[in-house]
């Protein structure tokens, strides 16, 4: 990876002897392997066993959760947070899985409209939650410093399963509180 980047520098015109890029191709490959670690990250070693028997079966929902991602067509980030509820049945979810999940799918190449559906799938199969909802909102630096260069833009993807998707009060009580 060390070596693709420094043809990448070279190839932009760059001296790799100058000081300040000594030891960058280095650094990057270092950053990118970091940016892309969800590919080593599996869920059930994610969780480990971290679900615990609960009778609530009310919802609860993690809001505002910091997302970073490398946009697969330009590789470039998108940052944004991630909103994440689900209605238990019979158990729940110990809090900090739910970024960590999150976080293991946006630290691969994505597109937005994939990540939430990855997120909401994992909460899913690893709560068995009579509903799951996950709401993304997110920048992408894609549309900001390329292409069409519009800088107040942000995209917005959900992805509603279960009693999210077929009960519109559980819906609107969900938009209302990540809304607050």
């Amino acid at each position: 990876m060390e070596n693709a980047y420094a043809d990448i520098i070279r190839a932009v015109g760059e001296d790799l002897g100058r000081p300040g890029l000594l030891d960058t191709p280095k650094r990057a490959a270092k950053a990118f392997k970091y940016l892309c670690k969800g590919y080593e990250e599996d869920l059930d070693t994610l969780v480990n066993g971290a679900v615990f028997p609960s009778d609530n079966d009310q919802m609860v929902l993690v809001k505002d959760i910091e997302l970073y991602s490398l946009c697969e067509h330009h590789l470039l980030p998108f940052i944004g947070k991630v909103h994440v509820a689900y209605i238990p049945s019979g158990q729940v979810l110990g809090l900090s899985k739910v970024a960590r999940i999150a976080d293991m799918y946006a630290r691969r190449l994505q597109i937005q409209e994939n990540l939430t559906k990855q997120i909401a799938d994992a909460i899913q199969q690893v709560t068995n939650a009579r509903g799951v909802a996950v709401t993304i909102e997110a920048k992408h630096m894609c549309m900001m410093m390329r292409g069409v260069e519009k800088q107040n833009s942000v995209m917005k993807t959900s992805i509603m399963l279960g009693m999210f998707r077929e009960n519109p009060q559980t819906r609107n009580e969900y938009l209302a509180l990540i809304n607050s």
